[in-house]
């Protein structure tokens, strides 16, 4: 069979150099190395090292995506060097053809490329409790686990710890305390494993902690991070429909009651009345804590009147009143019989990546309307039964 593989080509790496021990500010390291396309970014880096500069700091062990040592960022996007191609970093270059290779955000820089994880990422990995929390004693024989309970935590087992979503975490960036996305999808691996005898206990500490899962401000960059498909944001939202839904743990910001008020009003009115949202949360309008929250929230309701983004007409009197129609719609799904929400994890192989650096399994999920979804490894797939 003829060896369809492209020559080697010249590639330009623009290397993010730092030494926090010499004194001197970060540079930009060029080098032209001669790879095939299909070679990937760690081995270009390597061969730099090897060729021009043994300086070069970069961390990694198995380069078949497997370890999760070699995380960096390449164009600006977080990844395993040894996991993306010299051809596909060249097409996300700039305009120069140029392939920028750069240390993980969110954690400090120990030299070059290599990050120091345990100031950041193991920290919050110990923060939440990594191991199986067992009955005590132990059953003599195995402990015999429903398929489909394993199922659900297949995809957060799949993390190898590479960092990459905690690089690209804007909650991280904002809050360095955030407990963070790689830490909370472990946690959810033993909330949703049935032989945890703490998941109370871990989803209560978890939903208190005002760093903890309800930090998390759903901008999805984890999902497109993650190497793996683990896609932390899903994990995490789990861990709050585990926390309000099965154990009606309410967190700091009252956002369970908030959201079980947010439908109780859209089935009353058809569109959102504002005025009775937030007592409603608060479980009524005398309740001091919504008084305390009405106070809080009080520039934001005169910033949005002022911009047009809201009226006392609309916000008081809201003459809108949902029809039979809506209402219709809410009590058909509330009569639907109680959904379990499940992990699916189906691997299989991208045809068109025959010839990569290191060929991984492509997750394939399905939408929240149940249709399969051909997204990026990481689609979430949730399902009934």
């Amino acid at each position: 069979m003829a060896d369809t593989r492209k020559p080697s080509q010249d590639f330009t790496l623009r290397i993010r150099r730092y030494d926090p021990e010499s004194g001197q500010p970060p540079f930009w390291d060029e080098h032209t190395i001669n790879l095939e396309p299909h070679r990937s970014v760690l081995e270009g880096i390597l061969q730099a090292k090897g060729k021009y500069d043994g300086s070069i700091g970069i961390r990694c062990s198995c380069k078949a995506a497997i370890c999760g040592s070699c995380g960096v960022r390449v164009n600006g996007k977080p990844g395993l060097a040894c996991h993306t191609h010299l051809s596909a970093a060249l097409k996300s270059s700039g305009e120069d053809g140029v392939i920028e290779v750069e240390p993980m955000g969110n954690m400090p820089i120990i030299k070059d490329l290599i990050v120091d994880m345990d100031a950041v990422h193991w920290k919050k990995i110990q923060r939440v409790t990594p191991w199986l929390l067992a009955q005590d004693p132990l059953p003599e024989r195995e402990h015999i686990v429903d398929r489909e309970a394993m199922v659900d935590v297949t995809q957060s087992m799949a993390c190898i710890q590479c960092g990459a979503c905690v690089s690209d975490c804007l909650s991280m960036e904002v809050d360095p305390l955030f407990i963070g996305p790689a830490a909370l999808a472990k946690a959810y691996r033993f909330v949703g494993d049935p032989r945890d005898v703490q998941q109370f206990e871990r989803l209560k500490d978890l939903a208190e902690d005002p760093h903890g899962m309800y930090d998390c401000t759903h901008c999805f960059k984890c999902i497109e991070a993650c190497p793996k498909g683990v896609a932390p944001m899903n994990q995490i939202m789990r861990l709050r429909r585990r926390a309000g839904g099965d154990h009606h743990i309410n967190d700091r910001n009252n956002g369970y009651n908030h959201e079980h008020a947010f439908v109780k009003n859209i089935r009353k009115n058809g569109l959102l009345h504002e005025n009775d949202l937030l007592a409603d949360s608060f479980g009524g309008k005398f309740n001091p804590a919504a008084g305390l929250f009405l106070a809080k929230s009080l520039p934001v309701i005169t910033r949005a009147l002022i911009r047009g983004k809201a009226t006392l007409k609309v916000a008081l009197l809201h003459p809108h009143k949902a029809d039979d129609h809506v209402k219709r719609i809410f009590d058909t799904v509330e009569g639907r019989e109680e959904r379990v929400d499940l992990n699916l994890y189906i691997t299989g192989y991208d045809e068109d990546d025959k010839n990569g650096a290191a060929n991984e399994p492509v997750v394939v999920g399905a939408g929240d309307d149940g249709q399969a979804s051909p997204s990026a490894p990481g689609a979430n797939a949730k399902g009934a039964s």
